[in-house]
C-alpha cells in the first residue's frame, strides 16, 4: 500500500454546511420555484463565474439587466449570502482535528469560493486555522474541476499525487482530482469517509 502524506480536503459540503436554499425557502414558499430560480437565474454556473474571482457587484447588475423583474431576488444571493453559511459540519471537522494531532499528514484545503465572501468563513470558523494552507479558487482565479487548479496545489505544495488523498462532495471535482493523478474520496457522510480513509491506511 502506497503511504499517504497528504489530505486535501473540499471545504463547502464537506467541513462547512453552505447553501443558498438557507436564504430562499423561505422567499418562494414553493420547493419547484425555488429550484427554477437557481436552474435559470442565480445558477450554480453563476456562482463559479464569483468563484473564479469575478466581481460579486458585476455578476448581479448583469443578471439583474437579464432579468430585472427578478432584481430584489438576484441581489439576495450575495447580499445576504452570510445567510446561507451555516454550521460547521461537526462529524468531520473532529476527523479533522485528529489528524492534526496525528501529525502524520500534510493537510490542506482546496475551495471553490469567492475572494470576497472568503474573510467571513476565516472570521466565522477558528477550524480553518487548522490547515497549513487553504487555496482559495477566488484568489488563484482557478476553479475545480479543471486540472489547472490540481497542478497548482501540487507544485505550490510539492505534492506527490500518488501519496495524496482529496476529498470533495462534488463528483465533477472528484473526477478532476483522478486526472491529476490523486486518490479521491467522494463525500457523502463523515463515516463514509473515515471507512474510505481507512482503505487508503489512514487512520482517524
Amino acid at each position: 500500500m502506497i503511504k499517504i502524506n497528504t489530505i486535501i480536503f473540499d471545504l463547502g459540503g464537506v467541513l462547512i454546511d453552505w447553501n443558498p436554499r438557507y436564504v430562499y425557502k423561505d422567499i418562494f414558499k414553493n420547493d419547484s420555484k425555488m429550484e427554477w430560480f437557481f436552474d435559470n437565474i442565480c445558477t450554480n454556473e453563476w456562482n463559479l463565474m464569483q468563484d473564479k474571482g469575478y466581481s460579486m457587484k458585476k455578476a448581479t447588475e448583469e443578471k439583474i439587466s437579464e432579468f430585472p423583474e427578478f432584481e430584489k431576488l438576484i441581489k439576495m444571493y450575495y447580499g445576504r449570502w452570510e445567510d446561507m453559511l451555516k454550521d460547521e459540519i461537526g462529524e468531520t471537522v473532529n476527523v479533522l482535528k485528529k489528524l492534526v494531532k496525528s501529525k502524520k499528514y500534510k493537510l490542506l484545503a482546496l475551495t471553490n469560493w469567492s475572494q470576497e465572501t472568503f474573510p467571513i468563513a476565516i472570521k466565522k470558523f477558528d477550524f480553518l486555522n487548522l490547515f497549513e494552507d487553504i487555496v482559495v479558487s477566488g484568489e488563484i482565479k482557478m476553479i475545480k474541476p479543471d486540472i489547472e487548479i490540481y497542478d497548482y496545489i501540487i507544485k505550490k505544495h510539492s505534492i506527490i499525487p500518488e501519496h495524496t488523498v482529496f476529498i470533495d462532495d462534488n463528483s465533477s471535482n472528484i473526477i478532476g482530482a483522478q486526472k491529476a493523478k490523486i486518490n479521491a474520496i467522494h463525500y457523502k457522510n463523515t463515516k463514509q469517509m473515515v471507512e474510505e480513509l481507512k482503505k487508503y491506511g489512514v487512520k482517524t
